[in-house]
């Protein structure tokens, strides 16, 4: 299920991502590749390791813990630190399958790929081309958010990202694991989850029926989470 998450960023929180990116030095995409995604992609990246990585990653972080539709979405477990990349003049990334297992280089933390999540931080309108295609769910020319707006997919779903013919596009991307490994259970609770708010919101949160419904949440999430 793809998932659309708007205004992970404001215009502050945008404004003070790019300074960051557009002072900062990129490298070829494929520094970070495995054989099979060499074949695919042509980007620019941040190195995984540097400064502007680690700082622009924060910001990203803190405000994804402050999203509770991510939270609710996603689930999430760990996340893995957020790259960032950069594609222009006619760069894409062609059909591929995101790696089940990623390990960060030189430590060990590693996670299960459960979700793949794409953070557009250009406006659609100031590229062209460049859309993220996600098997079953889009098509060409592809999915462009605006700036600050994420989307959320399954990480076992063929995706590619077509090539930008002007402008430039610049987004972040990162894995998650989530604490609920099996996608139709993560499903049934964010739906579960969604109806608790709306009822809460008519009826209050005293309500017993949503106090039985926020139960019936909870209980499925301590029989189906990891932690």
């Amino acid at each position: 299920m793809i998932r659309i998450i708007p205004d992970v960023l404001d215009a502050d929180g945008i404004a003070r991502l790019r300074a960051i990116l557009d002072a900062a030095d990129w490298i070829d995409g494929n520094e970070t590749s495995g054989p099979q995604a060499a074949l695919a992609k042509r980007n620019q990246q941040l190195p995984e390791f540097g400064e502007a990585a680690a700082e622009a990653g924060r910001i990203i972080l803190d405000a994804l813990g402050r999203s509770p539709f991510f939270i609710a979405a996603a689930l999430p477990l760990k996340i893995y630190p957020p790259f960032f990349n950069r594609y222009a003049g006619g760069e894409n990334f062609g059909d591929h399958i995101d790696n089940a297992i990623r390990m960060r280089r030189g430590t060990d933390f590693r996670i299960r790929s459960d979700l793949s999540a794409t953070l557009f931080l250009t406006d659609p309108d100031s590229y062209e081309g460049g859309g993220l295609v996600i098997e079953g769910m889009t098509e060409p020319p592809g999915l462009k958010l605006p700036a600050g707006h994420m989307v959320l997919y399954p990480s076992s779903t063929v995706h590619r990202v077509e090539p930008v013919t002007a402008g430039s596009r610049v987004a972040s991307f990162m894995w998650v694991q989530s604490m609920v490994r099996d996608q139709a259970q993560r499903n049934l609770l964010f739906d579960l989850d969604m109806g608790v708010q709306g009822a809460a919101a008519t009826l209050g949160q005293g309500d017993a029926t949503v106090v039985r419904l926020t139960g019936v949440y909870h209980n499925l999430l301590r029989l189906w989470a990891d932690s």
